[in-house]
């Protein structure tokens, strides 16, 4: 093989060079067809799952491209995967019904041919042919050029297979994100933060100030108020975005569970232990982590989260050696954590290791001005979600949603306009159906309405909703002598937009002209917010 050195090195060169073996074929068939006398370079796949053997690349000098897959009988399929794992080179002359050699050839397999199994890891295998022309034969020193070929058309094949694995993972990757984003309704796998320029202005000032440090954050909110997303956004505005954001809600774990749950455990820490696990903080080293209902979390948990914020060591269940992670905290909670502390519930040098920058974060009913901006993304997410038409609420469906109070804060307002766009099939928002509102005063709701919410017995004699918003509305024009807007006019008074202030007055036929001599002494007597 002495005088091949220079095609065995040029081989090598092109087997390495290209990605796809398709190119490699083409060039490798053309630098041994000065070696050679062949018509055709084939490179064919034993497909195991599918029982098949198919050509992935063709080298022609000459002569039409062949037959690209034959099935494969069981028995077919047996005898040319032991002459694979024999790894020896066939020489074939003529027809080759009846042994493995009729399983590779393409077609008919008139002519000379050789091939060689190529071997590749797993027990998967290919194998190279090579089709003589029709004037010429091969002989016992092509036979032996062909066996060292072998190598590197196998390297050129595992490349390519493992090319082609890689492509089906970003395909299936890419699917499962597109499938991701339509069940959450999102364009895209960030967060959507509604009212940065209103209603949470005070707070995402504080998020910027403190998400580029790695102080710990304590956010205060009410349940359903988006305690998770101000944390994403300290997160994704910090050094640490490249890495994970890991949430946890302690008040889901079972106390039992929960050193095990954040800290990890040992193979044979406890029964069931079979291997060991790493826990939540381990999991979320170089990113940040979010312990949703920090208040929840047991004396025990308390003291070694204890330690974490102080050095950043952790034992885990069973373990002999601490275990250093480098973890931001977030945590997070709806409770009086300084009245816990004061109760003996909650440790006090926690809450001062924790609380080192807390943010408080307002429910929906103090920030009614995010609530139109709020409706529209979540009308925007179910439609996404849902498969419907997207549609906009109205002025009447506005009114009514900022008059509701929101005890569940925007998780109620999600859920409140997926079931208005369920109601109205793309048509229209539903939004009096999905709050539980029948459209026939004091009628019985039809069978497709919600249950009503429960409410407290009513008085006896109670005004309807637009003679006490009337009254309101005149309390608040009488007291600023008719001005709508401004530092002393009626919409600051009432704490609306002065648009939406408008609409409900013309709605009620409120003329603010009469208020406008009545009321210059009331304005003056009134204490009017700051």
């Amino acid at each position: 093989m002495e005088g091949y050195q220079t095609l065995l090195l040029d081989v090598w060169r092109e087997a390495c060079r290209h990605i796809a073996i398709t190119q490699s074929t083409e060039t490798i068939a053309r630098l041994i067809a000065d070696h050679l006398p062949v018509d055709q370079v084939l490179v064919r796949r034993i497909d195991l799952q599918r029982c098949c053997v198919e050509t992935v690349a063709v080298g022609v000098p000459e002569g039409p491209v062949p037959e690209a897959r034959k099935e494969c009988a069981p028995m077919e399929l047996e005898l040319l995967l032991a002459w694979c794992r024999q790894g020896k080179v066939s020489h074939s002359q003529g027809k080759s019904s009846g042994s493995e050699m009729a399983a590779i050839l393409p077609g008919a397999g008139d002519g000379d041919v050789l091939a060689g199994p190529l071997q590749l890891p797993e027990e998967r295998f290919g194998a190279l042919v090579m089709i003589a022309r029709r004037d010429a034969a091969f002989e016992g020193a092509h036979v032996d050029l062909v066996r060292v070929l072998l190598e590197p058309f196998s390297v050129a094949l595992e490349n390519d297979q493992r090319l082609n694995e890689i492509a089906s993972l970003r395909e299936a990757a890419e699917a499962d994100r597109r499938s991701l984003l339509t069940r959450l309704g999102r364009n895209r796998l960030t967060d959507t933060v509604v009212g940065v320029d209103s209603g949470l202005r005070a707070v995402m000032e504080r998020v910027e100030l403190v998400a580029r440090s790695d102080v710990p954050v304590l956010i205060f909110g009410e349940t359903g108020s988006g305690k998770e997303v101000v944390a994403r956004q300290i997160h994704n505005r910090s050094p640490r975005a490249s890495g994970p954001f890991i949430r946890v809600n302690c008040g889901a774990i079972p106390h039992e569970l929960i050193d095990s749950e954040l800290f990890g455990h040992e193979k044979g820490a406890f029964t069931g232990a079979v291997e060991a696990r790493k826990g939540w903080f381990e999991r979320a080293d170089g990113g940040t982590l979010l312990l949703d209902e920090l208040g929840e979390l047991p004396p025990a948990a308390q003291v070694r989260l204890l330690r974490i914020l102080q050095d950043g060591w952790l034992d885990r269940v069973g373990g002999h050696k601490p275990v250093h992670v480098d973890v931001r905290i977030v945590a997070a909670t709806h409770r009086d954590l300084p009245a816990m502390v004061t109760e003996g519930k909650f440790r006090e040098d926690l809450w001062y290791r924790v609380a080192v920058f807390p943010i408080v974060l307002p429910p929906l009913r103090d920030r009614r001005e995010d609530i139109p901006g709020l409706v529209r993304h979540f009308a925007q997410k179910a439609a996404t979600r849902f498969g419907l038409y997207p549609v906009l609420p109205t002025a009447e469906d506005l009114e009514l949603l900022m008059s509701y109070p929101w005890p569940g804060n925007v998780r109620e307002l999600g859920t409140v306009i997926d079931r208005a766009a369920i109601l109205g099939d793309g048509k229209r928002l539903e939004v009096a159906k999905a709050l539980g509102i029948t459209t026939a005063p004091g009628g019985p709701p039809s069978g497709n309405d919600p249950p009503p919410r429960p409410a407290a017995p009513a008085p006896r004699h109670i005004e309807s909703l637009d003679a006490a918003m009337r009254r309101h509305i005149e309390a608040a024009l009488t007291a600023v002598a008719g001005r709508i807007e401004g530092a002393h006019g009626a919409a600051r008074l009432l704490e609306i937009n002065p648009h939406t202030l408008r609409a409900r007055m013309r709605k009620l036929g409120i003329d603010w002209k009469q208020f406008r001599q009545g009321g210059r002494d009331a304005l003056q007597q009134a204490p009017i917010p700051q």
